[in-house]
């Protein structure tokens, strides 16, 4: 994914113990009046909270350019009831000014507090995990406590704004905290969120695309996300996700996820896509992309943890709104009838 975060730096969080991240402009609240989205039952409500709380191939989305604006295509309000988790892409909103490492604007926060609370949506908090400095830098400093400052504000952040958990993008590659180093930082973490930490409901999660994360990540890690993305060809198959899965096979395939970059291919959802049998289309006669196909295909190992989008977003434009990114989620988890 292109950087849209800052490198921490590691000597103010010695300091001073501030967090580090995205960072996001200030958007100022609009006075017009917003038309009000679709409200449905108690019932519906707790329905769909039980359905992200159940035993199910979760969806997953790295949204951005959410606003205060008219159209529902860029507010929390408008992504799919159905949709597991989203990362925070476009930065962490608040309704506390000056609040560290966010924006301040009451609309967007009440909205995504909406999506959380009351349709079950799980929001993380992104970063590129990289310190942008190296031990010799820093005299007499242990390199446990460079793990620890960083782990604990990355902890902040998740804990201070009510979030449910991280997802840390491994592209840092020539950073130190790369390799081995990132390993300490997901045991650090580890400790306190994830599968194996204290509080086991917060996600750790690693997303990364042509590095690959250590084995040692492991045990601490509750999804490995893999930006599958249609990039360098122009069709995708199931045998690439076989390979992308098999490359971290050390972990059981309901921890992986697979996504497609639909601000590149919302049009179609994303690129035409050939199944492990050979078919190409969908049941109903029409031809399979993508995203659809990520969220049909499973590893030979078993069943995947998911799928999902970067900028899935850009999918509202179609008709209906979230069309493709709604066929998926049903391809993967079809209704009881």
């Amino acid at each position: 994914m292109k950087r849209m975060n800052i490198k921490v730096n590691l000597l103010a969080l010695l300091a001073f113990g501030l967090a580090g991240g995205a960072v996001t402009s200030c958007t100022e609240v609009e006075n017009e009046v917003i038309q009000k989205p679709y409200t449905y039952s108690d019932q519906y409500y707790a329905n769909l909270r039980a359905y992200k709380a159940s035993d199910h191939q979760v969806s997953f989305m790295w949204f951005a350019d959410y606003s205060s604006s008219h159209s529902t295509g860029i507010r929390f309000v408008g992504l799919p009831d159905s949709l597991d988790i989203c990362s925070l892409w476009g930065g962490v909103p608040s309704d506390v000014e000056g609040k560290p490492y966010t924006f301040y604007n009451p609309m967007v926060y009440e909205e995504m507090r909406f999506c959380q609370k009351v349709k079950g949506m799980k929001m993380t908090y992104v970063t590129f995990p990289s310190i942008g400095v190296h031990p010799e830098f820093v005299e007499g400093v242990p390199e446990e406590q460079w793990i620890q400052a960083y782990g604990d504000s990355l902890l902040k952040i998740v804990y201070d704004n009510d979030l449910d958990g991280l997802d840390l993008d491994y592209e840092i590659a020539g950073d130190w905290m790369h390799g081995s180093n990132f390993v300490r930082l997901i045991e650090y973490l580890g400790q306190y969120i994830g599968p194996k930490g204290s509080d086991p409901d917060k996600l750790l999660m690693v997303d990364f695309y042509a590095d690959y994360p250590l084995s040692g990540t492991e045990p601490y890690v509750s999804y490995f996300v893999r930006q599958a993305y249609t990039q360098g060809f122009s069709e995708h198959n199931a045998q690439y996700l076989q390979g992308y899965y098999n490359s971290i096979s050390w972990t059981a395939p309901s921890k992986f996820i697979v996504t497609e970059n639909i601000g590149d291919h919302w049009q179609n959802g994303g690129s035409p896509f050939t199944e492990a049998d050979g078919n190409q289309y969908k049941e109903n006669g029409e031809r399979l992309y993508s995203l659809e196909g990520m969220a049909r295909w499973n590893p030979v190992q078993g069943k995947k943890g998911g799928f999902g989008a970067f900028y899935g977003h850009r999918d509202y434009n179609s008709n209906p709104p979230y069309k493709h990114f709604r066929n998926a989620i049903q391809a993967q988890n079809p209704a009881v009838k």
